[in-house]
């Protein structure tokens, strides 16, 4: 509001700061000016002004009292709300006077609507100088902002005033305030291309509500993804590193940030869309190399079943590492059940086995599936993965459900008896799929050593004895008669003989279950 009070007010210099601790805005408000200007406090951490470069076109420089004709008084208002997160200060401040010019404060739409003849008091007309009150929030910082804001209006080069994010922060919500567009375009130019603290970060999210969409439009497409987002960079990083067999390092990589992240329900659904998408990869190649397709001549037919077999090892190998990150995450229920249903798969790969025609184009084929097997069998062996039973939306279990559930007060104790089933058949099914494929691959001789020197088949031999001890006597009597071929020449198997012995100690007990029955 301009005043035509001529009272004279106590003029002193003022060094102000480009920028403050804590950004802040009000809603302006003009009064008639009160009382004399007392010395303002210096702010605790004061920051250099910054170096302007004079407007060539303006003959006035800021703060001039002997040619201003507009007097700013700013004071500190305790009811004022602002932007800024920072708590009001609890010592008062005191106002500050400033003596400006009109071609300059014209800049800002506030101070050009303020000071239009509409707005004028109508004893004010013959007054040379006119009068300005502009309220501050009591928030550290806001009256160097405001300050450092004014200064600019005397300066066409916003880019040597405006050179930190925090600077940006700190002017951009007082230039939308006072409506100064030119700074405001700059400062959100100057955020959107500069990196970020992550404090910025939190002062910028802070700030976008108060903008219009317009303006904040470049600042959200940097800090806000589409709600799949998270889930789409890290499936593209798990492609990335296991289709690159020469980045042993980026693996490492990314299997960390897989340990770190956050939400432990979304790696698991990353790591498993990546396994079936590989694994069905794996599969159809094999189906491909079993019962090819082509016609045409020997040569052309030989390729494409060459081009089969490299597919399903190079894709295998990406199944390890996703296996071991799904393991070391405890995320590998849903791959040890993809694992345990696959007969024709299986059947596919004895038939290629006993076949000696991959043995010249990918000798480690079948050491690469039986280290996945290894890997997931020693899991559920050694309780990492229990193997969780298979529940709603599985039709087997819905179906046993309505046949066996019984009375309402009966159905918790039936969903038990039915998970601990479909456990059983997970683990057995494991054995009995995969079972037939060790005996082949065990003949080849192709098996590398594990980490405890031991032949990989010999490795896998144990864990599925250890898993068939898991299961009722009569799965593992059907079981135990298929690991025969474990045995060595010099009958030289303790693994083998441990396992029969189990057996057959448990055949012997008594069973005491037939009183509840």
């Amino acid at each position: 509001m301009v005043t035509g009070t001529g009272s004279k007010k106590r003029h002193r210099a003022v060094h102000p700061a480009s920028s403050a601790a804590g950004s802040s805005s009000s809603r302006p408000c003009a009064a008639v000016i009160s009382g004399s200007a007392a010395k303002r406090p210096t702010h605790p951490d004061p920051i250099p002004s910054p170096t302007l470069k004079p407007d060539p076109t303006n003959p006035y420089s800021f703060d001039d009292p002997s040619s201003a004709d507009v007097i700013l008084r700013l004071f500190v208002d305790p009811s004022a709300t602002s932007l800024s997160l920072s708590p009001a200060t609890t010592q008062p401040q005191d106002d500050v006077v400033l003596h400006l010019h009109t071609h300059a404060l014209f800049r800002c739409k506030y101070f050009a609507a303020l000071l239009s003849d509409r707005w004028q008091h109508p004893d004010s007309q013959d007054d040379a100088v006119r009068k300005i009150n502009l309220r501050v929030p009591p928030t550290p910082g806001a009256m160097d902002a405001r300050i450092s804001l004014l200064q600019l209006l005397y300066t066409p080069d916003l880019a040597s005033a405006i050179t930190t994010v925090s600077t940006a922060l700190d002017l951009l919500p007082v230039a939308s305030e006072l409506i100064f567009d030119d700074c405001v375009r700059f400062c959100l130019r100057f955020l959107e291309a500069v990196p970020w603290t992550q404090d910025d970060e939190a002062r910028v999210l802070a700030l976008i509500p108060h903008l219009s969409e317009d303006e904040s439009k470049d600042l959200i497409a940097r800090v806000s993804g589409s709600p799949d987002s998270s889930e789409e960079m890290l499936y593209g990083l798990i492609l990335a590193v296991t289709h690159n067999p020469n980045m042993a390092y980026v693996k490492a990589f990314v299997a960390k940030l897989l340990r770190d992240f956050g939400s432990r329900d979304l790696v698991e659904r990353v790591l498993d869309r990546a396994f079936q998408t590989t694994f069905k990869v794996v599969k159809e190649s094999m189906e491909e190399y079993m019962s090819p397709g082509v016609r045409g001549d020997h040569d052309e037919t030989e390729a494409i079943q060459r081009l089969n077999l490299h597919t399903a090892l190079t894709h295998g190998k990406h199944l390890v590492w996703l296996v071991e990150r799904m393991i070391e995450l405890r995320v590998a229920d849903s791959a040890v059940k993809e694992w345990s249903e696959q007969p024709a798969f299986t059947a596919d790969l004895q038939r290629a086995f006993q076949d000696d025609a991959w043995r010249n184009i990918v000798p480690g084929l079948p050491s690469v599936l039986l280290r996945c097997t290894s890997r997931l069998a020693n899991a559920v062996a050694s309780g990492t993965i229990l193997v969780a039973a298979q529940t709603r939306g599985s039709r087997n279990f819905d179906v046993y459900c309505s046949i066996l559930m019984g009375p309402v007060q009966h159905r918790n104790f039936s969903v038990y008896v039915l998970g601990v089933v479909f456990k059983l058949m997970v683990r057995k099914k494991l054995v009995k799929d995969w079972l037939p494929v060790l005996i082949v691959c065990k003949d080849t001789n192709a098996s590398p050593l594990t980490s405890s020197n031991k032949p990989l088949y010999l490795d896998l031999e144990e864990t599925f004895l250890r898993i068939i001890s898991t299961l009722p006597m009569s799965d593992s009597q059907e079981l135990l008669q298929q690991c025969l071929s474990f045995s060595t020449r010099n009958v030289d198997c303790p693994h083998l003989v441990t396992a029969f012995n189990t057996w057959f100690r448990r055949a012997t007990h008594s069973p005491q279950l037939e009183n509840l029955c």
